[in-house]
């Protein structure tokens, strides 16, 4: 059995928050009913106001974690002019 749930939202966040979700190939009310689901089964709401790492970035900073074991890193500097006489090299 469903039920219509009326509550007022910002229009910019809704707006946001369809777009959001057409992104991922969902309606905007699938996204509600999936947080309600899990709120009500849990008891949790999950809040992140922490940005997340894109794939890209991710992957720079394992190359980066790979250079810097394999002694490929440069530095540290003591100060600017140093970094930049070794980028001048």
């Amino acid at each position: 059995m469903k039920a219509q749930v009326n509550f007022k939202i910002d229009k910019e966040v809704k707006k946001r928050a369809q777009k959001m979700a057409k992104e991922v190939g969902l309606s905007l009310s699938s996204v509600v009913n999936a947080t309600l689901k899990q709120f009500a089964r849990t008891g949790e709401l999950e809040l992140s106001a922490a940005p997340k790492a894109t794939s890209y970035l991710q992957d720079l900073v394992i190359e980066a974690r790979k250079e810097l074991v394999l002694g490929k890193t440069s530095g540290p500097f003591d100060n600017v002019n140093d970094l930049m006489e070794h980028l001048e090299r």
